[in-house]
């Protein structure tokens, strides 16, 4: 299967060395340089999407593909992950994650949030944009400080969270909550502060736009989960309840049918529990590591305070992270429910083969007094053959003394009789008794006899 790295290496040029290259090795040279951060200058409006990838991941290169073609400039590869381009009115950032993409619009020398912003864009293209929306946010960059009233307009009246970041090189404002427009927003200004005169480069300006997008973008992506984890919330506690009641219902079992209907209900919990397991691993797994990317992205902010002002991370670490440990505590209830249906199912079923070897115990003794039985009537007819027997060969024997008499011998046939009686029946008894027990020797020692049939053969 061709993987997505896969690229043509180029060989190596020296011609003293001849080695076999690894298709991916350039693409991983690469890959440490893919998604730079933009370079800003001056002032300006950037608008960022954020949509999910389910199975549009080629519709989705494919509206790439339709604005490049609008615009006259080059697309992207199918395969390529990423796209940066100049439009002319704006420049356009494209990524693809595994789970979402962006899209990220720069427009230069445009009024912070005016509606004019994304003029340049095609409307009809924006409207038919692929995937569900997550994030749509408009950032807003400054080189003048703004006042409260400006800060009070531009986020219409909502509760502000901002300070000091890269260190005290610039300011950043942000509500954290959507807007009439139907975007968040995001107000930096690119100013340092009293104490010094420096201020971003265009550089640093742009890898601290790209870091706030991130923000944004991972804070809502690790909120994903916390819907469901509400959801989740009363069907385990149903399911707990259910395997309490079957924990209670062990110590009153009476009859095997009652086991049977408990481990089958056992049964039934345990594959409820893997099935909502298996719905929800991903996403629970996904907010912790997007939830260590926020940490990580405020860490990298190097966020100072703004006097009477909430900090980003004062607000994100009071707000996001209960949302984050609920996720987390309902993984680890149904992780602890797994375990607890697995023992109570290892418990009825050690009840259950007692009950089996107990059962198998009567069935033994059953057959050990048919066994005893079937002993004595064999033994009862055992001398009832010695007599039959013994009774037809002195019939036998009667015959031939008959024969000999009328031959012309002088003999009593009855006295002969009478005389064999004893000896024929002594005779017939010794024979069936000793094939009896060769036969029950035979018996209990089946691997002799088989290694002896095996050596007849041989």
């Amino acid at each position: 299967m061709k993987h997505a790295l896969t690229d043509q290496a180029p060989d190596i040029a020296a011609p003293s060395v001849a080695l076999k290259v690894h298709p991916w090795r350039s693409a991983l040279y690469e890959e440490l340089h893919n998604r730079p951060s933009p370079i800003i200058e001056g002032s300006c409006h950037v608008a960022h999407f954020t949509v999910l990838l389910n199975d549009n991941r080629e519709d989705l290169h494919a509206h790439v593909v339709d604005l490049c073609r609008r615009f006259s400039v080059p697309a992207p590869a199918p395969e390529s992950s990423c796209l940066y381009q100049d439009f002319g009115g704006f420049e356009l950032r494209w990524e693809r994650h595994l789970e979402f993409a962006n899209f990220t619009f720069i427009c230069p020398d445009v009024e912070p949030f005016s509606a004019d912003a994304l003029s340049f864009v095609p409307k009809d293209w924006l409207a038919a944009m692929p995937g569900e929306l997550v994030v749509a946010v408009n950032l807003a960059l400054v080189d003048s400080l703004p006042d409260d009233k400006q800060i009070q307009r531009w986020f219409e009246g909502q509760r502000v969270s901002g300070a000091w970041v890269a260190d005290d090189k610039a300011q950043v404002w942000t509500a954290f909550k959507l807007h009439s427009d139907g975007f968040g927003r995001i107000v930096v200004c690119n100013k340092g502060a009293a104490t010094t005169t420096q201020q971003l480069t265009p550089y640093q300006t742009g890898r601290l736009v790209q870091r706030l997008f991130e923000l944004e973008t991972y804070r809502l992506m690790s909120l994903m989960a916390l819907p469901i984890a509400r959801q989740m919330g009363g069907e385990l506690s149903r399911i707990e309840d259910s395997l309490a009641t079957l924990n209670q219902s062990i110590s009153d079992i009476d009859a095997g049918k009652d086991e049977r209907v408990l481990l089958q209900e056992l049964s039934q919990l345990a594959a409820e529990v893997e099935r909502h397991r298996s719905n929800t691993n991903f996403r629970f797994s996904a907010a912790v590591a997007y939830h260590d990317l926020v940490r990580d992205r405020l860490r990298q902010l190097k966020e100072s305070p703004i006097e009477g002002m909430q900090s980003l991370r004062e607000f994100l670490e009071r707000r996001l992270t209960p949302g984050i440990k609920t996720c987390n505590s309902v993984r680890d209830r149904l992780e602890d429910l797994s375990r607890r249906i697995n023992r109570t199912t290892s418990l009825l079923r050690t009840r259950v083969d007692l009950s089996i070897q107990e059962q198998n115990q009567h069935l033994l003794s059953s057959m050990n007094r048919r066994s005893q039985l079937q002993l004595r009537l064999q033994q009862t007819v055992e001398g009832l053959s010695v007599v039959a027997i013994g009774y037809y060969i002195l019939a036998l024997l009667g015959i031939a003394f008959t024969a000999l008499k009328a031959a012309g011998l002088n003999i009593n046939s009855d006295l002969l009789k009478g005389i064999a009686l004893p000896v024929v029946l002594a005779a017939v008894y010794w024979g069936v008794h000793s094939l009896r027990q060769h036969i029950t020797r035979r018996a209990r020692e089946p691997g002799a006899a088989q290694e002896a049939d095996g050596q007849k053969e041989k």
